[in-house]
């Protein structure tokens, strides 16, 4: 695998800016419930110290209700603003959620083709999915409760040191100590988590491609290999989780020890000897080793939060990687809108290189306006890098492709490929019905218009044999179906978005013999009127191409109709020749 390059950082800036800051009205409003319940927190402490130094040593019933009476108004408005907190904040942080899930969804429909060439699909569904999950604690109660835990515990602290400064003071060690050692193991946390995610992504990756392979590994006997494949990937995961999970325990136990620990049981010792000394009744020291732990819980909790916004931290860190990658419409370049192309395309000493692999080296060609080009060839001449070139997928390296006379590089995506067909030798089929299929490309066409497609692809011809004809559920890929099935339906949906520009990649290919002759009589309808490249390697589907381009080794062998390459006897003749006698 290829080493990554080095993913920088998310600055707290730019979270504050872009996620925190939009919010800032609903995160208010949590930071004042969160301080009204820290401020209810503080009712039972006081409470109880005066229960034990004035009430109870001077049998005051009245005030004994009046008391009690605070302590749970106090209770009650801590369970509601819990409630109503939890209730506003977490809905809005899935909402939140859900709207950076589209987003990132958007953008990666957005990049070029070449960044799909480099994915895994499972690998890109956690990336939508997973990565952005950790904004729940920044927008939900996470990072209102850290903020106002840090309050909480400096108010409370004041108070404490007004009480007694001497035994505050011994709360401050264990309380800084904790500190270090909570953002030292959150900065060795963050580049884990990341980690962590990468790796989570590259497992569902990996058990996708599984899944989608199935029939492949069964009918090679291979089960036992992908589950090696995918346990070593599992263990992997494994040994960072146990990573993250070892240092987080570290800061949750250094909390408890630290904090709960030493501070409470120092606490103890020492104010048990200002007792006995007289310098602090009892209620004082009860209600001081209640504030301890109003300070205590915030701190105990916010060692959570902590890996919890680190961990969302190193989400946005990938998901802030896949925001800034360049996408195929921001080239600066694409400015001009065409409303409706006549089919001129012209290729003008093009050429175009895989990384420093050059595959297409100087072809010059037009194709007139409805008139059909065939591209033919050995497999790796070059064939499908020009149809690439031709639908805006790939961008030539050098030289100079038009479309009407306008240089395709200048076109915006949208006006041009709206007016685009293409068919693929294993075009991609939905789950979904047969209908839903077909109607992908134009989904508010009428019954007509989708009849009419139906018809000149010969779907209907296995359609009728189906109970529920076009809204028969095909399954993942249309697995249910023949491949010639499929094929047909993928033909059907490009008569049904009426493209200006037709690519066939191998259209036929799947097909047998009786639904070739079927299928090669609606594509010389659907190829009326439009400008066609076809790739094919069965030479008898392209006789009557009005030009045929003999591609080899990224170049132009020969060029010519069907009549004037057999009488050349060159390349064409020999792999004409060849095929008929097969």
């Amino acid at each position: 695998m290829a080493k990554d390059k080095k993913l920088k950082n998310i600055t707290v800036k730019q979270v504050f800016k872009t996620i925190v800051w939009p919010k800032r009205g609903l995160l208010l409003a949590g930071l004042v419930l969160i301080l009204l319940r820290s401020a209810a927190s503080l009712v039972p402490p006081k409470g109880t110290q005066l229960l034990i130094d004035d009430v109870v040593v001077d049998g005051d019933v009245n005030k004994l209700k009046q008391i009690v009476g605070a302590i749970v108004l106090a209770i009650v408005v801590q369970a509601v603003t819990s409630f109503v907190l939890t209730r506003v904040l977490s809905v809005q942080a899935q909402k939140l959620i859900a709207v950076l899930r589209s987003q990132v969804q958007k953008k990666i429909l957005s990049l070029p083709i070449n960044f799909f060439d480099s994915q895994k699909s499972g690998a890109l569904v956690s990336r939508i999915m997973t990565d952005v999950e950790g904004v729940r604690n920044l927008v939900g109660t996470g990072f209102v409760q850290l903020i106002g835990g840090i309050i909480t515990a400096i108010a409370v602290l004041v108070i404490l040191i007004d009480m007694n400064p001497t035994l505050t003071a011994m709360i401050i060690l264990p309380v800084a100590l904790f500190g270090f050692i909570a953002m030292r193991a959150f900065k060795y946390l963050r580049p884990e988590f990341r980690k962590r995610g990468k790796l989570n992504a590259e497992v569902t990756g990996r058990l996708t491609e599984t899944l989608n392979g199935v029939r492949v590994i069964k009918g090679f006997n291979a089960e036992a290999q992908e589950i090696k494949v995918f346990e070593s990937g599992v263990d992997s995961l494994y040994q960072v989780v146990k990573k993250t999970l070892t240092a987080t325990a570290l800061v949750s136990s250094s909390a408890t020890f630290l904090l709960a620990g030493v501070a409470t049981t120092s606490i103890l010792g020492i104010g048990g000897y200002y007792i006995i000394e007289g310098n602090m009744t009892s209620g004082e020291l009860v209600a001081f080793i209640a504030y301890l732990a109003v300070v205590v819980a915030p701190l105990l909790q916010m060692s959570n939060i902590g890996s919890q916004l680190t961990e969302a931290f190193a989400g946005l860190d990938r998901t802030e990687e896949i925001m800034l990658t360049p996408s195929e419409e921001d080239d600066e370049e694409r400015t001009v809108e065409i409303e409706k192309i006549n089919g001129e395309v012209i290729f003008n000493d093009v050429t175009f290189a895989y990384e420093d692999e050059e595959v297409i080296k100087g072809i010059n060609f037009e194709a007139q306006p409805g008139s059909v080009t065939a591209l033919v060839g050995s497999s790796g001449s070059g064939k499908s890098t020009i149809a690439g070139l031709v639908a805006t997928f790939l961008n030539p390296k050098g030289g100079k492709i038009t479309v009407d006379g306008q240089d395709i590089s200048t076109i915006k995506l949208n006006s041009f490929r709206s007016q685009l067909g293409v068919v693929l030798q294993d075009d991609f089929l939905f789950e979904g019905t047969i209908r839903e299929n077909i109607l992908f490309p134009r989904p508010n066409s009428s019954e007509e218009q989708l009849q009419a497609a139906v018809e000149a692809a010969y779907v209907n011809e296995f359609t009728d044999r189906f109970e529920k004809g076009l809204d028969t559920v095909i399954g993942e890929r249309g697995v249910k179906l023949s491949g010639g099935q499929r094929q047909r339906i993928a033909i059907a949906r490009a008569v049904l978005a009426n493209p200006r520009i037709l690519i066939l990649d191998e259209a036929t290919s799947n097909l047998d013999t009786e639904s070739e002759s079927f299928i090669q009589q609606s594509l010389n309808e659907l190829m009326k009127g439009r400008t066609t490249f076809v790739i094919a390697h069965r030479l008898s589907t392209i006789k009557k191409a009005d030009q045929i381009l003999v591609i080899e080794d990224g170049q132009i062998a020969e060029r010519g109709n069907h009549d004037d390459l057999i009488e050349k006897e060159g390349r064409y003749y020999k792999l004409y020749t060849y095929q008929a006698r097969i």
